[in-house]
Formats: structure tokens, C-alpha cells, sequence
């Protein structure tokens, strides 16, 4: 696996994020400039199936800001997937995905096609980049795991019209900087977003509820329904992740 030193990540992370706060440590302020908020294993889970629920295809993902492994390994009860961020976090391998090497790097291998899928819980004031630029690495699409404003943004308007799925949750997706905490509570609202390809779109079972819901202006909306939390909570889950501190 290839290492980026500390220094270098967070000059990269702090160029794009410097928003730190007065009382935090350097830890603390890396973890912000980072925006490194782990997912709970079970919404990844449940972010996993609603891919598949569409694509019935996906087969391979690409999390490219993976962090501690959280939403990856996840995933890989599900999918192949190749796990990068920028930071060395100690899981997956060590990439910058606005590099211009990046760009051209397939994530499995040069000679094999690329990733049906980039499936993240991305920095959010770099969640429109990841969703332009994956959706020019990837075969079937992109599914970011977002707070709900993220569809109100003028900027984002030609992204949100080319949408093609909205699964919000019901329950919350409990998350906190820098670390994940199995029983946290949060007034914080979050969906996933999911951009398919013609070609994906073409070959779901749901493609003419797509394209019918984009001709009038919209996306199709799903909800993932209460429960969720419940069935796809693992009783390991806490001890591989709870509360563990990024490094």
C-alpha cells in the first residue's frame, strides 16, 4: 500500500477545507480540515443494497474516501471494493481523487474496465466534484451519501437534474468528527444520491420510473424505511469500529 506522509495529506486537505476552529488541537483540526465523519456500518449497508436494488449489474466499487474502512468494509459484504483516500488513515490505499494521475488511474487494473461503481461518504463541500468526476471513472454510476441540503444548491442545479435516484433515511445516521460512536444521536437528516449511467439506467428494472420522474423535473425518491437500523446492525460492528480514534 502506498503512503502519503502526514505533512503532504494535510497540506492537500487544509488547501481545499481550511475551516478550523479556535479551541482545536492539531489533531482535532486535521479531523475538521479532513471533514472525517465515519459512517455507521449500517447505513452503509443499507447503502449497499439500495445500489443493488437498481443496478442488479454492480459488481465492483471504488470508496475513494474511505477513512478508517468503515462504509468500505461494509460494502465488501456486498461488492468487490477497492478502498483510497487522501489521508492515511491505515485502511486502503493512499490517493488524492482530484489528482491528475488519479483521473487516469483505474482502480483495479489499466487493461480491465472501469469500477461499476463509486459508492462514498464524501467530504461534503467536495461532494459535487466527487459525483462529476466519478461519473467519468465508472461503468454504472455513483451513489454519495450526503446531508439532505445538499440537493437545494443553485450550483449544483445541472447535477441534481441529471439524478436518478434519492433514497433518504428515515432514521438518523448518527455521525461526529472523527470518530464513530454506535450510540449517537443526531438531528441531522442524510440521503443517498445516486447518479446512474444511460446504460445502467437502460438495463434497471426502475429505468422508466427514472426517466418519467426526470422528464417532469425531478428524481425518483425512495425512502429507507425505519428498522433499517435494527436489521442491518451487527452485533460486532461496535466492537471492530465504536468510538475508535483516527489516527
Amino acid at each position: 500500500m502506498t503512503r502519503a506522509g502526514p505533512v503532504a495529506n494535510r497540506s492537500v486537505v487544509e488547501r481545499r477545507a481550511p475551516r478550523l476552529v479556535e479551541q482545536d488541537d492539531d489533531h482535532t483540526a486535521l479531523m475538521r480540515a479532513l471533514e472525517f465523519y465515519p459512517t455507521p456500518l449500517w447505513a452503509a449497508r443499507a447503502c449497499g443494497e439500495v445500489v443493488r436494488r437498481f443496478d442488479r449489474r454492480a459488481r465492483r466499487v471504488w470508496e475513494p474516501a474511505c477513512g478508517e474502512g468503515h462504509m468500505a468494509s461494509a460494502l465488501a459484504e456486498r461488492f468487490r471494493v477497492q478502498a483510497s483516500d487522501v489521508h492515511p488513515y491505515g485502511y486502503g490505499q493512499v490517493q488524492d481523487f482530484f489528482s491528475p494521475a488519479a483521473l487516469e488511474l483505474n482502480p483495479y487494473d489499466a487493461a480491465l474496465k472501469p469500477t461499476d461503481w463509486i459508492i462514498t461518504n464524501p467530504p461534503f463541500a467536495l461532494a459535487q466534484a466527487f459525483a462529476e468526476i466519478g461519473l467519468r471513472r465508472v461503468r454504472r454510476g455513483v451513489a454519495l451519501l450526503c446531508r439532505l441540503p445538499f440537493e437545494e444548491s443553485v450550483g449544483r442545479h445541472d447535477l441534481m437534474r441529471r439524478l436518478s435516484v434519492k433514497a433518504t433515511f428515515c432514521e438518523r445516521v448518527g455521525m461526529q468528527l472523527g470518530s464513530w460512536d454506535p450510540e449517537l444521536s443526531t438531528a441531522t437528516a442524510y440521503a443517498l444520491f445516486v447518479w446512474m449511467t444511460p446504460a445502467a439506467e437502460a438495463s434497471s428494472s426502475f429505468g422508466g420510473l427514472i426517466a418519467a420522474n426526470r422528464a417532469a423535473g425531478g428524481w425518483l425518491s425512495i425512502l429507507i424505511p425505519p428498522g433499517t437500523k435494527d436489521r442491518l446492525t451487527r452485533p460486532d460492528d461496535a466492537e471492530r469500529f465504536g468510538g475508535r480514534r483516527a489516527a
